[in-house]
């Protein structure tokens, strides 16, 4: 599967739009992270408990989106975005999103 963040793939022409696909993911912080992230903070760096979280996050969205994609047989995705918002104190969602696509390869 074909993605990208631009409207359009340099070697390939978008025949047909399949639609909006999309794919999320809620995580909630863990106390014993908590912890280490508090104690980091104190002496500064990066907070490799959340960079870890946050990541497993993106992929897991990013592969829902693509499930969703395969879904419509599409071939590409195009616009893709990534957003966060908090669901409650403790907790966010990551969502990935784009345009679900059928391509043609220029000739």
């Amino acid at each position: 599967m074909l993605i990208t963040t631009q409207d359009e793939f340099t070697d390939y022409e978008i025949v047909e739009t399949l639609g909006l696909v999309k794919g999320n993911t809620i995580r909630a912080r863990h106390v014993g992270k908590d912890i280490m992230a508090g104690l980091r903070n104190l002496v500064g760096g990066e907070i490799t408990e959340y960079t870890k979280m946050l990541a497993e996050s993106r992929e897991q969205s990013l592969d829902r989106m693509v499930q969703n994609a395969k879904g419509l047989d599409a071939d590409a995705i195009v616009c893709l975005r990534f957003t966060t918002s908090a669901v409650m104190q403790g907790s966010a969602e990551l969502l990935a999103y784009g345009t679900a696509v059928k391509l043609k390869k220029k000739a």
